[in-house]
């Protein structure tokens, strides 16, 4: 890109998904900056950057995923590294923002996770955040730092216009996905519908009943997380005993943790299309897993951020 301050401009990247730091890298045509991310045999974290960043606006791209203690940790480390060797400004990219569903009190002695993490970040010393489809918006306003939140809808919804499917509906699994189920719908020009569940403890969801109709028609669920997989698969069962003729599923961030891709592969579920905000292992890949990439999304942020430009234009 000839028009950036390419020598303003340095992109790095901790241990968690260097695969996707590549990508946005090739999309900006900014080499990745020479560094090193490891541990000393004690296991503590240890950065060593191998080129100079003084006055550099730099950008640090790292998913705080699992194993998410040490991935967040390399990220502060990183961080505190750049800001005493003179960084001008330091951008972090956190394509999956960890603990992001620890964002308030449920329940007396609670703490607030999300909010904890913010601090950290901000205390290491970033000037900027930039994240997608954060569980919860208000974790924005965790920070006194600027936040750029990109969605991960509009990369979904292409995928799917270009399968045309026909007799589309979208569904929620829970009622705090509705937002994000309207704004895929209004996409696809379909309707929606929501599974109304109960969830008697974490990790475990007892689907109710669906509110909307289904009958006939080739339901997508969309969520922003899948953790276990055990919604999605009982949401699935769901929709087909209400009569949905197929079922697909996406989200952007792709935990799969636990029993997830077991459960996944015995669901009745046709597609399961994600991104590549979490890295998929090989053992984690099925063929009916579809991995979308946020490079070229990110890329552009990036671009923008640095640029001075709007980044809500990306979503118009």
């Amino acid at each position: 890109m000839s028009q950036l301050r390419q020598t303003r401009l340095q992109l790095f990247t901790c241990n968690s998904n260097p695969g996707l730091a590549r990508e946005i890298a090739d999309h900006i045509g900014v080499p990745l900056g020479d560094a090193e991310v490891g541990k000393f045999s004690d296991g503590e974290i240890h950065v060593k950057l191998d080129e100079s960043v003084r006055g550099s606006d730099v950008y640090v791209i790292q998913s705080t995923c699992h194993p998410v203690n040490q991935h967040l940790m390399e990220l502060l480390v990183m961080v505190d590294a750049l800001k005493r060797a003179s960084a001008r400004t330091i951008n972090v990219v956190i394509p999956y923002y960890g603990y992001a569903r620890q964002d308030r009190k449920t329940r007396a002695r609670d703490p607030i996770t999300a909010k904890l993490v913010a601090n950290l970040i901000e205390t290491a010393g970033a000037d900027r955040v930039i994240t997608m489809d954060l569980h919860a918006n208000q974790i924005q306003g965790f920070f006194d730092i600027p936040v750029d939140h990109l969605l991960g809808v509009p990369i979904l919804a292409d995928y799917f216009i270009k399968k045309q499917l026909d007799d589309v509906v979208v569904v929620s699994p829970d009622h705090g996905g509705v937002i994000r189920a309207r704004k895929l719908a209004e996409r696809l020009e379909a309707p929606i519908a929501i599974i109304d569940k109960r969830r008697p403890e974490p990790n475990v969801a007892e689907v109710m009943n669906i509110v909307g109709d289904v009958r006939g028609k080739k339901a997508i669920i969309i969520d922003d997380i899948i953790d276990t997989a055990g919604t999605i698969t009982l949401a699935a069962n769901a929709l087909l005993e209400q009569g949905a003729k197929e079922v697909y599923a996406c989200c952007t961030h792709p935990v799969f943790s636990g029993p997830a891709i077991e459960r996944i592969q015995q669901a009745n579920i046709k597609e399961m299309v994600v991104t590549n905000t979490i890295p998929l292992p090989e053992e984690k890949q099925l063929d009916k897993i579809k991995v979308l990439s946020v490079a070229s999304l990110i890329g552009e942020a990036i671009i923008r951020v640095h640029e001075e430009l709007s980044v809500s234009k990306l979503f118009d």
